[in-house]
């Protein structure tokens, strides 16, 4: 391949996660230059970062209020930057809110854009898959029934599966890990998944500290393992997590913990979808501040919020939002998990079929070979 220059940019953990991989997808096919926006994995990868995305990560309107400035500010430099570099693609990585406007910036000074992990429009707002259309040459889905979705759009979409699929895996069998951190195999295990942003912690760690307090009534044997990204050991220690709880924290070591336990308490998003791949039960919380609350009442147009029940495209995780997030009907459904081995069975049998809806893996190349044959085609 032509030497080439690619814009890359991810504002999220997830997305963070997916694009450092894809730009080692894009250097192994010859691709010469990767710049953009990113965290640690696009890091690792060798991209040259001209803006860190935990600048920008936010979740939920009132945080994006505050944070208006620095998403200006940001927005303003990768344009500047990308006009005088001037890559042969932008490829954005979800994120809408900000690639939107990005892409748009982009088109003006002749950049085309492809989206890497198209947004979930079909959840919220689906009118806003005409902007895609408008401001892309070419969407990458990660969900089987967002191809469709898009097309009829008229937007030029391809499911290329989830990347997920290659990269969910224990790094250890069940009994390595509960010899290696002291844990009971004959008693049940609940792992905790409070999300991965301190402000889902900070709305979610409450309401599943008061369930195990409740779901140890039942179950005194209950082990109860707090699940984190590195780096959020403090703020979950702030909200009042310790050894005096009962509650064990680990980093670093998600799918472990998850692929160990019996049933998870787990934050909607990509968490929830990385528990279904590893087959646990699961049931799906979330809360979000009041105002953006009330505004997503009235723009979601899913009968369901749990990636899991989306996917399968029926009920088959318990999903809590809002009110229903609090200690009983956490605990309440964590308990009918426990306490049936027919209720885990079904459900992990359901389970299996999301992850065979996800596709067989090598997402990460199908995307790289896409973009790879879209730079061939503009060195014409």
């Amino acid at each position: 391949m032509p030497s080439s220059s690619i814009l890359l940019s991810a504002g999220e953990a997830s997305g963070d996660l997916y694009a450092g991989r894809l730009a080692q997808a894009l250097q192994l096919r010859g691709v010469s230059e990767i710049f953009g926006m990113g965290g640690p994995h696009m890091r690792e990868a060798g991209v040259d970062l001209i803006a860190d995305s935990a600048d920008v990560a936010v979740m939920g309107i009132s945080e994006v209020v505050h944070k208006l400035g620095i998403l200006r500010r940001t927005l303003d430099n990768i344009v500047q930057i990308s006009v005088a570099r001037k890559p042969q693609l932008a490829v954005l990585t979800d994120f809408p809110g900000f690639h939107l406007r990005l892409a748009r910036r982009l088109n003006r000074h002749n950049i085309p854009c492809v989206y890497f992990i198209a947004p979930q429009f079909w959840a919220w707002r689906p009118w806003r898959a005409r902007i895609v259309k408008r401001r892309f040459t070419r969407a990458l889905c990660i969900f089987p029934f967002e191809e469709a979705f898009y097309r009829g759009y008229g937007v030029d979409a391809t499911f290329i599966g989830h990347p997920l699929v290659d990269i969910v895996k224990p790094s250890m069998s069940r009994e390595e890990f509960l010899a290696r951190d002291n844990l009971d195999a004959s008693r049940p295990i609940v792992a905790l998944l409070p999300g991965s942003r301190q402000s889902e912690i900070g709305h979610h760690l409450s309401p599943i500290l008061g369930a195990t307090r409740l779901i140890a009534e039942k179950v005194p044997g209950a082990q109860f393992i707090l699940a984190l990204a590195p780096g959020l050991e403090s703020a979950a220690a702030a909200l009042g997590v310790s050894a005096a709880t009962g509650i064990r924290t680990i980093s670093g070591a998600t799918y472990d913990v998850v692929s160990s336990a019996d049933v998870a308490i787990v934050a909607s998003g990509t968490a929830s979808v990385e528990t279904a791949l590893l087959g646990t039960p699961m049931i799906v919380i979330y809360r979000f501040a009041p105002l953006t609350a009330t505004i997503l009442r009235r723009l979601v147009t899913t009968p369901h919020f749990a990636m899991p029940n989306l996917i399968a495209e029926r009920k088959i995780v318990p999903e809590l939002f809002q009110e229903d997030c609090n200690p009983q009907r956490i605990a309440q459904e964590t308990l009918r998990y426990l306490d049936s081995p027919d209720a885990r069975a079904e459900t992990k049998s359901a389970l299996a079929e999301v992850r065979a809806r996800l596709g067989t893996g090598g997402a990460i190349d199908r995307a790289a070979e896409i973009i790879s044959s879209m730079l061939l085609q503009q060195s014409k």
